[in-house]
């Protein structure tokens, strides 16, 4: 798992925002024939703009759009000067930026008050024990090797959930076990490892602020995200090279 962030940006010739929304499911349009290569081009530009200014649709005018387009391919003298639309263009990614962040920081005060939630409710549970840290974690399988210590590298099968069963990340679908040292892991995986013997099988309840805490890890992880990983620790693997998707950000993979 790795720490991201989004950002909007402007391009020269367009408005483009990149949000995390889901793309809307494609529609059959109805359209000219495209029987030549010009009117094909032509077409091939309109899809890729078109998907460049999907996230931002609600602020294009179709029309205005096409107005454009015609004045600024027959040379005709714009309708607006150079200033006017570098400022609409500033002003609507202002509105855009400050719409994404009003609802990042929805979703993060829902996230922390759920998880808050559920680490309480969960603590409470035969078998579910909690760290001074905060981590919660149960036992399915005890085994009878050595602990790992923070220094040392590890081989693991595991499968990462959000609260809701949203499988984001699973070596058992990738079909391989991921090795990495435990100090380049989340401060909830440096924690939760040593914890298991070689051999053990646990599932860790890992509270934001041992994870991606505000910044989340956009896509598929959200901001103040508490996190379940099923986890089974393999082997310890000093000489192994790192591999996996549980590494911080700024570590080599």
């Amino acid at each position: 798992m790795f720490k991201h962030s989004r950002v909007v940006f402007i391009s020269a010739a367009a408005l483009a925002v990149v949000a995390c929304a889901k793309p809307a499911e494609p529609a059959k349009a109805a359209g000219p024939e495209l029987t030549t290569d010009t009117q094909k081009f032509s077409y091939s530009v309109g899809i890729n703009l078109g998907k460049q200014l999907h996230n931002v649709k609600d602020e294009v005018d179709v029309k205005a759009l096409e107005a454009g387009f015609e004045d600024s391919l027959s040379g005709a003298e714009p309708k607006l000067d150079d200033k006017a639309r570098e400022e609409i263009l500033k002003a609507t990614v202002q509105k855009l930026q400050a719409k994404q962040v009003a609802e990042r920081e929805a979703e993060a005060k829902k996230n922390q008050e759920d998880g808050d939630k559920f680490l309480a409710d969960n603590a409470k549970k035969d078998g579910v024990k909690t760290t001074a840290s905060g981590l919660e974690y149960e036992v399915e399988t005890e085994g009878t090797g050595p602990k790992p210590k923070a220094t040392d590298k590890v081989t693991v099968n595991y499968k990462g959930m959000l609260l809701d069963g949203t499988v984001f990340d699973s070596s058992y679908e990738r079909g391989q076990p991921a090795s990495f040292p435990l100090a380049n892991v989340i401060p909830g995986w440096t924690e939760a490892l040593q914890l298991m013997p070689v051999g053990s099988k646990y599932k860790f309840y890992i509270p934001s602020k041992l994870a991606y805490g505000e910044r989340g890890a956009p896509p598929k992880i959200g901001p103040n995200a508490v996190l379940v990983f099923e986890v089974e620790l393999l082997s310890i693997d000093k000489d192994k090279p790192e591999e996996g998707e549980a590494k911080k950000e700024g570590k080599s993979k």
